[in-house]
């Protein structure tokens, strides 16, 4: 892991761990799955930006090759076949499949989620970028051992998002094998902070409960 001190955005990884991940109810979780869904395409998207921007890059290859049409998470009951290979993104979107909730409760979902790509696709190509860095080099392993806090993992939905974290964890928490190694060697400065606003955006908002203290003030203006 190699989050800067030297940075603010660690500040918004820390308000993402803190939030209260233990005391939701499984129905908060299920909102939970549904928001990560939203940040699971952002990742492909920025991951595709990385690639575009660097092209050339090797480690950068081999971390879309472990990311996009994989099968790294396969066989999962309902969701993915023995060795059937997709995008990581596809895999949530599969996994919201197994557990419908109502249509009005997912309108609402689908339509933050959809504000939130907004958002995100228009920050500048290289902020999205380094965000990979940040996301891949402890900023999601950290936040994936916060949200496995929750212990409550009951019905197929719940047991197939638990799968993603906990294999995300696995991926991304070898030094010098795992995906923080394929990553970090792209600079990162809080040119991210936005990102990593708008992914604790995007859950509160998706999930009210989370939140029972303020945020830390974040110096976002320069932004």
């Amino acid at each position: 892991m190699s989050i800067s001190p030297d940075h603010a955005y660690p500040k918004l990884i820390d308000a993402i761990c803190q939030l209260d991940w233990p005391g939701q109810t499984a129905d908060a979780m299920v909102s939970v799955a549904w928001a990560y869904y939203y940040f699971s395409v952002q990742f492909r998207e920025n991951l595709a930006t990385a690639r575009q921007l660097y092209p050339a890059d090797t480690k950068l290859r081999q971390l879309e090759r472990e990311e996009c049409n994989t099968a790294n998470l396969s066989p999962w009951p309902g969701v993915a076949a023995d060795g059937e290979a997709m995008n990581h993104d596809e895999y949530m979107r599969r996994t919201l499949a197994l557990s419908p909730i109502p249509t009005e409760r997912a309108s609402e979902l689908t339509a933050i989620g959809q504000a939130y790509l907004a958002a995100m696709r228009a920050q500048p190509a290289a902020a999205r970028a380094a965000s990979i860095a940040s996301y891949e080099d402890g900023g999601l392993e950290a936040v994936f051992k916060a949200i496995l806090g929750f212990s409550q993992w009951d019905g197929p939905l719940l047991h197939a998002f638990e799968h993603f974290l906990a294999e995300h964890v696995r991926f991304d928490s070898d030094p010098d094998q795992g995906h923080g190694a394929l990553s970090r060697h792209i600079p990162i400065d809080d040119e991210v902070l936005p990102l990593w606003q708008g992914f604790y955006d995007l859950l509160v908002t998706s999930v009210p409960s989370l939140s029972l203290v303020p945020m830390p003030e974040m110096a976002l203006a320069s932004n």
